[in-house]
């Protein structure tokens, strides 16, 4: 969702990480290696920092989420942090681990411009680069205007200039850096969901396909989220002079506004999404929370 970074990543290995059983699981020695989807934005640093050390011998492909939802769909990878809608639109697919990317409030990097007041929008523009947060602003629009507007897509890297639809949903950088000319509202699309549902949203979670072994995998992905976020001061450090924001900005984004644990109320937030897109054709209709389990796999 947030922001391409470089490939710097974690290489000190915490003493009690080598007491468990991660490095068998998946040494390789007796399977094929997981093959697994990751994303290169900040927001996901916190899950994916110290993965590629902690899976030696696991495949990993960097990719937009997009893509990698379809990879997943394709079978051309076993596991993948992909937007959390796209779970509810294929039903072969198995939440993985409790570590997702989610929001409680407002989450600064996801921001809906209007050149029109909210009622006389009949134009959208839709950031490709989240799947999820352009149902969520959907859905939203519905819900509190009636709207059903012309949908428009906004190709990854294009800026609010390069759409004269009625509003625009951005997402990254680009929305959290102040915005060029005059709107007639400009909303953070995660205080607007929390406004509406009073529950967070989860914009991305690890997803497999049903039926695959992933050898402990999920063990992994839960190890990686604890570490990462027990390290935030570490990425923030090492990415916001690339990513040319403050570092106290950086910090301050992925400490305070957003989330990696997969709660109760996250799971609660994820069900609402799911009720509210099926309930606007933007998804099937009476989702359910299925998990991986391994010893349905293989």
């Amino acid at each position: 969702m947030l922001l391409f970074r470089p490939k710097k990543q974690c290489t000190t290995l915490r003493p009690e990480r080598q007491k468990s059983s991660m490095s068998r699981l998946l040494d390789g020695s007796e399977h094929s290696p997981v093959r697994i989807g990751a994303v290169r934005y900040l927001n996901a640093r916190p899950l994916t920092f110290c993965l590629e050390r902690l899976t030696p011998n696991a495949r990993i492909v960097f990719d937009l989420p997009s893509r990698l939802a379809d990879a997943l769909a394709s079978a051309r990878l076993d596991v993948a942090l992909i937007p959390s809608i796209e779970y509810a639109r294929n039903p072969g697919f198995r939440i993985v681990s409790d570590a997702c990317v989610a929001c409680d409030g407002p989450v600064r990097s996801v921001k809906l411009y209007g050149r029109v007041p909210p009622e006389r929008i009949r134009t959208l523009a839709l950031d490709e680069g989240s799947r999820t947060s352009a149902a969520m602003t959907r859905i939203v629009l519905k819900e509190q205007f009636g709207l059903e507007p012309q949908v428009q897509p906004l190709p990854i890297g294009a800026s609010l200039e390069d759409t004269t639809a009625d509003a625009a949903m951005l997402i990254g950088d680009r929305a959290m850096s102040p915005p060029r000319g005059e709107f007639a509202f400009v909303w953070d699309m995660g205080e607007r969901w929390s406004e509406l549902t009073g529950l967070p949203l989860v914009f991305a979670m690890w997803i497999a396909r049903g039926g695959v072994d992933l050898h402990g995998m999920e063990e992994v992905l839960a190890a990686a989220r604890d570490e990462g976020v027990a390290r935030l001061a570490e990425i923030a450090r090492l990415d916001a002079p690339v990513l040319g924001i403050p570092e106290v900005q950086c910090m301050s984004y992925l400490r305070d506004h957003l989330d990696f644990h997969l709660s109760d109320r996250r799971r609660r937030g994820l069900e609402k999404l799911y009720e509210l897109a099926g309930r606007h054709g933007l998804g099937p209709q009476g989702v359910e929370l299925v998990f991986y389990d391994r010893n349905m796999a293989g």
